[in-house]
Order: C-alpha cells, then sequence, then structure tokens
C-alpha cells in the first residue's frame, strides 16, 4: 500500500503548488465547515474540526477562510450549506477497486458528475457493499520525513495505538485504528514531531500491482474524480511501484 500512499502525498503537495489550489481549498474549507456543524466551533472539544483545520493551515489556506468557514458550520454565522456525505462505489481499469467520498449540496449533480467521470475514463460504477468490504477504516497521519528516522516516529507513537509506520521516502505514515488517531497525533505533538495530515481514511486490504500503462489510465480516472467539486476524497486499493512511479511522472 504504500506505493499508493506516496502517489497520494506526492499528489497533495503538488496541488499546494499548483492550477488546482484553489479546487483543493474549497475541499478543505468545505470540511472545515461539516466539522463545526457536527461537533462545534471550538478546535479544542472537536478533534475533527482542529485535524481539518490544521490541514487547511499547512495546504496555506488563509485563516479568515478557515475562520469564516468555521462559523458558518456552527451557525455563528450565515451561509453554512446543507452539506450531505454520500459515497460511491466503482471500478477502475485493470479491476481497481474505488470508493469516493462525496460532500455534496445535490445529490443528482454528485451521483452525475461522479457517473460521468468513472464511465469515461474506463472504469465502471458498482452496487453499494460490492467494494467496500475491500477496504477497513484507519486513522494515518502523515509525518515530515527532514531530521527523522522511522524509529524516532515508531516510538513516539508507538504505546499511542500506532500499528504501522511506512516510509514513504519524503514523509512517514503512520496508520492506527481510527479510534486512536487524536491519541496518536496527541503522542506526535508531545514529541515534538510535527505532521502534515491527521484523518481518517479507508486504506485496502487487498492492492492491485499496475503497470506503466494501467497506472496512467487509473491516475487519468483518479484525477477526473478529484477534479469533480463535490467529490472529497478518492479511495482505490492500486499499488504502483517506485519504477512506474518515475516513470509515470
Amino acid at each position: 500500500m504504500s506505493g499508493h500512499s506516496k502517489w497520494a502525498t506526492t499528489k497533495h503537495k503538488k496541488a499546494v503548488v499548483d492550477a488546482k489550489r484553489g479546487k483543493m481549498f474549497a475541499k478543505l474549507i468545505k470540511n472545515i465547515e461539516v466539522a463545526a456543524r457536527t461537533g462545534g466551533s471550538d478546535p479544542a472539544g472537536n478533534p475533527t474540526l482542529y485535524d481539518a483545520i490544521q490541514k487547511a493551515k499547512k495546504s496555506s489556506v488563509p485563516n479568515d477562510n478557515i475562520d469564516r468557514a468555521a462559523k458558518r458550520g456552527s451557525g455563528l454565522e450565515a451561509g453554512g450549506a446543507a452539506w450531505e456525505n454520500i459515497t460511491y462505489e466503482g471500478y477502475g481499469p485493470a479491476g481497481v477497486a474505488l470508493l469516493i467520498e462525496c460532500l455534496t449540496d445535490n445529490r443528482n449533480r454528485a451521483a452525475s458528475d461522479v457517473r460521468t467521470a468513472v464511465t469515461r475514463n474506463g472504469g465502471s460504477m458498482a452496487d453499494p457493499g460490492s467494494v467496500s468490504y475491500l477496504f477497513n477504516r484507519k486513522g494515518v497521519v502523515i509525518v515530515s520525513g527532514i531530521g527523522l528516522g522511522e524509529d524516532d516516529v515508531l516510538s513516539a507513537v508507538l504505546e499511542a495505538g500506532a500499528e504501522e509506520v511506512n516510509d514513504l521516502g519524503e514523509s512517514f505514515e503512520v496508520v492506527c485504528e481510527a479510534t486512536d488517531l487524536v491519541a496518536v497525533r496527541s503522542a506526535l505533538q508531545d514529541a515534538g514531531i510535527d505532521y502534515e495530515s491527521a484523518e481518517a481514511s479507508f486504506l485496502p486490504t487487498v492492492s492491485v500491482p499496475l503497470d506503466e500503462e494501467n497506472a496512467r489510465r487509473v491516475f487519468r480516472l483518479v484525477d477526473a474524480l478529484e477534479d469533480c467539486d463535490d467529490v472529497q476524497n478518492v479511495f482505490a486499493n492500486f499499488d504502483v511501484s517506485d519504477a512506474v512511479m518515475e516513470a509515470v511522472g
């Protein structure tokens, strides 16, 4: 799974500086709104909001935008939308399984956009439950690898419930049960270790290795999905080797 994680992390870093930044900002703001609506506007008492804010800050979202989103979500400021969580399932090229998380105020638009992106890029939609069983809900924390070794990260999070630490090259991925996410994130902070993101994620139990041709096809499909305004996250069970990553660029 490290191949997919490395690809996702690299892709996120590029998105911070490229033309997709505006679209990424909108999705991060939407996460903050929903977190505040669900658990209140105080990050100290709302871990989901805290992590959503930290991720937005790491992605250079202006503080004023973050504050207003939290206020809208909690009802302290007008303009908050009635966001709805919807998850779609599908298959991509080479039989790659897809879980597509949407946050939308228009269910029909979300369904249409997702279906179009999938079918136009060599994939197909799947019935609810036919793909989700291939994934487990986990907590995932991405830690910058600058000045740190794998043992440094592991020793900081082991007693907090971390299950594994994966070396992604320029960063480390800490995996834990979703219920231990706050404890693991707090353990890193207590150890003085900075982290890039901390969020609940879906990790596959079985992965599909991709050659260069299929990797390009799957990446195009995921790009098309992530370009949809209502799509927040795309989880897939592909794995790509470093050689394929380099070839695809």
